[in-house]
């Protein structure tokens, strides 16, 4: 175990710190994402225990990878090839998480356009479990992506510690906002849905050894979302304008 003393004396420390929070923040978007996305049709009170829940189940699966960091390890060792590309267990987890979310976007995406919005709360509440159970799988996928990156950015199992802990607190503060505006805004739910597909191909991309810069898909993401906002604006100054004209 490391002396606690010198890793807060320790520049180099605080400086590791701070960029591995920074990534795991990063990293942490798709969760709430995906997260605000299902939750989205629940009644306000299961919407908040469902976050709470889902958050929590983030923070104990990356601490329990972070406490198992031989385990993980030999999860990057190659099981089989195909095609000449070596295929490990987090190759395996990648994939199936990137075929997750993109079955469950593009059925989101259909019940937002086929199906009726008329759903009673009751179906709502009894989709709790179902829900928790789906942020759950997704959690993990997540989880062991966002812990491979850990090892490699930090030397001390205690800074990476401290850095999935505040950043599960960031993701925690921010989620509850993300989810109001995606459900106040039906064609953001469908914009996060689109980013859920994102993901979901580059997920896939990453387990067959074809990997795609984060910094592109986040950098799409943040600028899709810069556009809807100012959407978003320009129709409620438009909504505004027009109630004052008829009074």
């Amino acid at each position: 175990m490391t002396d606690i003393a010198a890793l807060v004396s320790d520049p180099a420390a605080w400086a590791a710190l701070l960029t591995l929070t920074a990534m795991e923040i990063v990293l942490g978007i798709d969760n709430i994402v995906f997260i605000s996305v299902l939750v989205a049709r629940l009644p306000e009170s299961e919407a908040r225990r469902a976050r709470a829940i889902g958050l929590g189940m983030a923070l104990v699966f990356r601490l329990l990878l972070l406490l198992a960091l031989t385990w993980l390890i030999g999860l990057t060792a190659p099981l089989f090839s195909i095609f000449g590309e070596a295929i490990s267990w987090r190759d395996i987890i990648l994939i199936a998480g990137g075929l997750f979310l993109l079955i469950k976007g593009t059925l989101e995406i259909h019940h937002g356009i086929e199906d009726s919005d008329n759903a009673s709360k009751n179906g709502a509440k009894a989709a709790v479990g179902a829900i928790i159970v789906q942020i759950a799988v997704i959690d993990l996928v997540f989880s062991v992506d966002s812990i491979v990156t850990a090892i490699g950015m930090a030397e001390h199992i205690e800074i990476m510690v401290l850095a999935v802990i505040i950043a599960i607190g960031v993701m925690y503060i921010a989620a509850a906002p993300v989810s109001r505006f995606i459900s106040q805004h039906p064609t953001t739910k469908m914009l996060a849905l689109s980013f859920l597909l994102l993901i979901g191909v580059a997920l896939i991309a990453d387990g067959i050894g074809f990997h795609i810069p984060r910094g592109y898909i986040y950098f799409a993401m943040a600028f899709s979302a810069g556009v809807e906002v100012i959407n978003v604006v320009a129709r409620r100054r438009r909504s505004d304008r027009q109630g004052a004209t008829s009074q």
